[in-house]
């Protein structure tokens, strides 16, 4: 088999593996308090790659600059993206939850524009970014009786930042890339986070009638650090590195049915005409500002092979 047709088989799998971690989270959270529970999972996901990263390749970048780069990304991408996901899912759907988080590259074009001299909002991305903002108010629309429970508020509002965080983190680290073991930042990353995350745990939540041996949390715990973390991350380098990157990230626009198919056949979450709605916006939302990001990127290509062309 080609490396092209396996880099394939892995974006399948990533395709459905990172649709079902959010079933696989709120599950986990009814079990366990949210921050203990993502930062566990994180914390040991990041010492096995640490362990794979060794095995693979002894290169280690330890320098104080890489690290500290990996400790920023880890904090904005795990720490609050992922910590705050798990908490918001405490009170939202997954399928809610996965909806919202799908507006994650909205936010990473607004990042990049903003940073950037030369690139604006043009109609396109402000069409795109109105339509996903729409769709992120149909959720609110399949319960409006939802609306009056500040739980569930705080838990929409806190996966929103989350997502913005998480696409925060994105930028910076496309950024700031270092090529020596991405496997080791990558363990970098997950291992702050998740100690982050405990620290966090430690301070705010109620041990005092906490169990640890639940069989669906535990299962729940483990498949997101074998399949969410390990594998799946795993499976999206190979895929980045054999595919373009525009194939290999079409993940964003899988996960969200996946996960809302998920919590509406297995944990029985409601689903209606609005969110098929909510999904379809956010879906085109997400086109429409890639779109509009390229046609930027096109133009400030064409100009400055104009400009060279006239030297």
């Amino acid at each position: 088999m080609s490396a092209t047709a396996k880099a394939y088989l892995a974006l399948i799998f990533i395709c459905i593996v990172w649709g079902t971690t959010y079933m696989a989270i709120r599950v986990g959270v009814e079990y366990y308090p949210a921050f203990l529970f993502a930062g566990t999972r994180q914390l040991i996901s990041g010492l096995i790659l640490l362990l794979v990263a060794y095995i693979t390749n002894k290169k280690f970048d330890l320098s104080a600059n890489n690290i500290l780069r990996q400790l920023v990304i880890g904090f904005l991408m795990l720490t609050l993206g992922n910590g705050l996901v798990t908490w918001g899912e405490r009170t939202v759907p997954s399928g809610a939850a996965a909806l919202i988080c799908s507006a994650m590259p909205i936010f990473a074009v607004l990042f990049g524009l903003l940073q950037s001299n030369t690139h604006k909002i043009n109609s396109t991305i402000g069409g795109g970014m109105l339509l996903g903002t729409l769709g992120v108010a149909l959720i609110f629309r399949q319960d409006v009786a939802a609306l009056t429970n500040g739980k569930y508020i705080l838990g929409i509002l806190a996966i929103v930042m989350a997502t913005a965080s998480w696409a925060g983190g994105s930028v910076y680290n496309r950024k700031n890339i270092n090529p020596v073991n991405p496997l080791f930042n990558a363990a970098l990353q997950l291992s702050f986070g998740g100690i982050v995350m405990l620290v966090i745990s430690a301070a705010t939540e109620n041990y005092d009638n906490l169990t640890l041996m639940h069989s669906k949390g535990l299962l729940s715990l483990v498949y997101l650090i074998v399949f969410g973390s390990v594998l799946a991350y795993s499976a999206y380098m190979y895929a980045l590195q054999h595919l373009p990157v525009g194939i290999a990230t079409i993940y964003a626009y899988i996960n969200p049915l996946v996960a809302v198919l998920m919590g509406v056949f297995i944990l029985h979450e409601q689903a209606n005409i609005y969110t098929a709605l909510s999904f379809c916006a956010i879906m085109c939302s997400v086109f429409l500002v890639k779109k509009g990001y390229q046609q930027q990127q096109n133009k400030h290509a064409a100009l400055a092979a104009q400009a060279t062309e006239a030297k």
